[in-house]
């Protein structure tokens, strides 16, 4: 007798009463452990996007779980009215984590990129001496910083952009990787306050630039006056094999600022997603006092932001990240990860390229960015015990949990290499 799923009356549910903002992969899920998640139905599945890079450490980390559930027994938000006493420790610890003698907190990335552009453009008014209003900021094409009506003013997909306008001036966007576009607008543009990029955009098929062109553009901007703001919301916190993707392809064992040829220091960084470890919402923004010191109290805010939940597990998820050695093990899977995939790809018609660093990686299906060949084969991937999903149409993002062990990535290897040649 067939066995009839559950998933149809949970994604009824919420086509019948919810937004239609999103289209997931048709799972419905309802229990995480680690690398793995299973659906209402039981079925068990590797995962290989960990929510954006949100869950580096592992669904339901005990250790985070537990600081969040100890947390919520003693004090869950106090807003920014009163100090409570878990702020000050958490800014403390992730400022000295970083490097920066400043953290702003907020909840979400799209939030924590809008406040880096509030104190880019204050810091150029009050500053750099900006005319008021004339500050702009230079962003690239493909990107992706989030959803908000000011960020989308500057975004390339217009599934994003229409009809949501008017849209936000002061932006200027450059094509990503090009570095003699940013020095020509550099040069022309006295007014330019901030450089905001993605290290690797993760959003526009983990695209990877040259490895000197984070270095370039900071020199770039330090010698036009310009602050270099670092998204690292999504590659940052140990995915591509060092704590930043801004520290390139440093292979020290843990922030390599120390090693300035290879680290690039920002002087904007923007964090989120895996600084909870996916348990809870949390972002920030990090830079020194002479930065950050332009916003004084009532020019901006947030009530949940630095709440004593978000803080307690934020921090204990960077502990995670750094006690178990989850940086090193991302960049030496990443390598493995991507040795297999370049050798079934070099006797492969269906897949074009894998590229990527440490464990945030893609692979390019030869078909046209509008077909469904990518998507298909995501669901056969769902069918063969693996979830993932395609970004810009022909492009699959493989972004599995940092915990990952080589057994379980070889595993994953095998399905994912025997779900393409079934579309060869």
């Amino acid at each position: 007798m067939e066995t009839i799923s559950k998933a149809s009356n949970f994604i009824d549910l919420e086509l019948d009463n919810g937004a239609h903002d999103y289209h997931p992969i048709p799972v419905v899920l309802e229990r995480g452990e680690g690398v793995y998640l299973w659906d209402v139905d039981g079925k068990k599945y590797f995962d290989f996007l960990s929510a954006y890079s949100a869950v580096n450490q592992g669904h339901c980390h005990p250790r985070i779980v537990n600081a969040l559930k100890n947390q919520a027994k003693t004090l869950t938000l106090t807003s920014r009215a009163f100090h409570n006493n878990k702020l000050g420790s958490y800014m403390k610890y992730v400022t000295d984590y970083f490097n920066f003698e400043r953290l702003l907190p907020s909840n979400t990335g799209a939030e924590a990129v809008e406040a880096a552009i509030k104190i880019t453009r204050k810091w150029g008014y009050t500053v750099k001496g900006i005319p008021e209003n004339k500050a702009e900021i230079i962003v690239c094409s493909q990107n992706f910083h989030g959803r908000t009506s000011t960020i989308i003013s500057f975004s390339s997909d217009p599934g994003s952009k229409s009809n949501f306008g008017p849209h936000a001036q002061g932006f200027i966007t450059i094509p990503y990787n090009d570095i003699e576009a940013l020095e020509a607008v550099l040069e022309t543009h006295p007014h330019v306050a901030g450089f905001l990029v993605e290290p690797i955009q993760g959003e526009a098929g983990v695209y990877t630039p040259d490895e000197d062109f984070i270095k370039k553009a900071k020199a770039l901007c330090s010698e036009f006056n310009v602050l270099l703001m670092a998204d690292e919301i999504q590659t940052g916190i140990g995915r591509t094999g060092s704590l930043l993707a801004v520290c390139g392809t440093c292979s020290c064992e843990g922030h390599c600022q120390q090693q300035p040829d290879t680290y690039t220091r920002p002087d904007v960084l923007i964090l989120g997603k895996a600084i909870s470890g996916g348990a809870y919402p949390v972002s920030a923004v990090l830079c020194d006092s002479e930065i950050m010191d332009v916003i004084q109290p009532g020019q901006h805010g947030s009530t949940f932001g630095g709440n004593p939940m978000a803080c307690s597990v934020a921090m204990e998820a960077l502990e995670v990240i750094r006690d178990e050695k989850l940086t090193q093990n991302a960049r030496r899977l990443g390598k493995l990860f991507r040795a297999e995939m370049q050798a079934y790809i070099d006797q492969s018609s269906i897949v074009l390229k894998v590229r990527g660093r440490g464990l945030l990686n893609a692979i390019v299906i030869n078909d046209s960015e509008d077909s469904k060949t990518a998507w298909n084969i995501c669901l056969k991937l769902m069918e063969n015990g693996l979830l993932a999903k395609p970004t810009h149409g022909n492009i699959i993002r493989f972004a599995p949990p940092l915990i990952m062990t080589e057994e379980q990535l070889r595993e994953c290897i095998v399905i994912i290499i025997s779900t393409l040649k079934s579309f060869e």
